[in-house]
């Protein structure tokens, strides 16, 4: 009796249960349409927990109203002054603090093995994590309305184009992507949701506070101008104050997408190898 070495080859079955283990294998429209349900996924979370809307709307609204009249007049000289220069420097900030959003969520789905079922899934295995990077894309998205909103409101007034607004609109999300990589590595790392609030507050806080966001950089110390004037937080807010109220825009902005290109050479290999080896 010879071989038959024709035979197609057997699917690849799992030592444990005798079940032929589901192909890793996707084309790039179904990966995507795959990361398209698992970002739909993390937004329907919302209906059951409506305080995350709040926490998207509320937040931002509070970060304008008590910057604006607090400081408004002491930093600007006037409330509308100070408006039109901090409002850039609040998207900035908020597009940062609203990355926790996705260390969080990824810290749940670790820590209730949530994962775990998805890897049983015959879907890739990077669609649940590009799900819930985008999904928390969309939610900057919705942020960044109520700010403009919100600033639109109390004085502020776009001096550019709506070519010009749409180019803010694309910058943040492309800088906010690459740097949701470094929420990624603090979402797996974190064995408990509770701790990614401490860690990743002590990165951002540094980050957006020490920066130009709300007061102009020739106002500080010599040796921390120095930092300020190179941080990413700063290159972004520069960015989207010219590309909202006039002013330089191409330094920063190729600024702005080399520090994201940075990020996400950094802290995506990371990540990734932190993702695989703990499930």
């Amino acid at each position: 009796m010879t071989l038959d070495r024709t035979a197609p080859a057997r699917p690849a079955v799992t030592p444990d249960t005798g079940i032929a283990a589901p192909s890793r294998r996707v084309s790039p429209a179904q990966w995507a349409s795959q990361s398209l349900t698992m970002a739909w996924r993390s937004l329907v979370q919302i209906k059951h927990n409506p305080s995350e809307l709040l926490d998207l709307s509320i937040q931002p609204i509070m970060f304008v109203l008590l910057f604006t009249f607090v400081f408004g007049g002491a930093i600007g000289g006037s409330t509308d002054a100070y408006l039109q220069f901090s409002l850039g420097g609040l998207i900035a900030q908020n597009a940062l603090f609203l990355t926790i959003y996705t260390a969080t969520g990824l810290a749940t789905d670790l820590q209730k093995g949530t994962f775990d079922r998805f890897r049983s899934l015959p879907i890739a295995r990077s669609a649940p994590l590009s799900g819930r990077i985008l999904g928390d894309v969309l939610r900057q998205l919705w942020s960044l309305v109520v700010l403009l909103a919100v600033g639109v409101l109390l004085g502020f007034r776009i001096t550019t184009s709506p070519v010009a607004v749409l180019a803010a609109f694309g910058l943040l999300v492309a800088f906010t992507l690459a740097f949701s990589w470094t929420s990624v590595l603090l979402g797996v790392l974190a064995r408990d949701p509770e701790k990614v609030q401490i860690y990743g507050f002590t990165v951002l806080f540094p980050l957006t506070f020490a920066s130009n966001a709300f007061a102009p950089t020739q106002t500080m110390p010599g040796w921390l101008q120095a930092w300020v004037s190179i941080n990413p937080v700063t290159r972004m807010a520069d960015a989207l104050r010219g590309l909202l109220v006039g002013g330089p825009v191409a330094a920063n902005a190729v600024a702005t997408l080399l520090w994201g290109v940075a990020f996400a050479a950094v802290f995506g290999p990371l990540a990734v190898w932190a993702l695989r080896t703990r499930t």
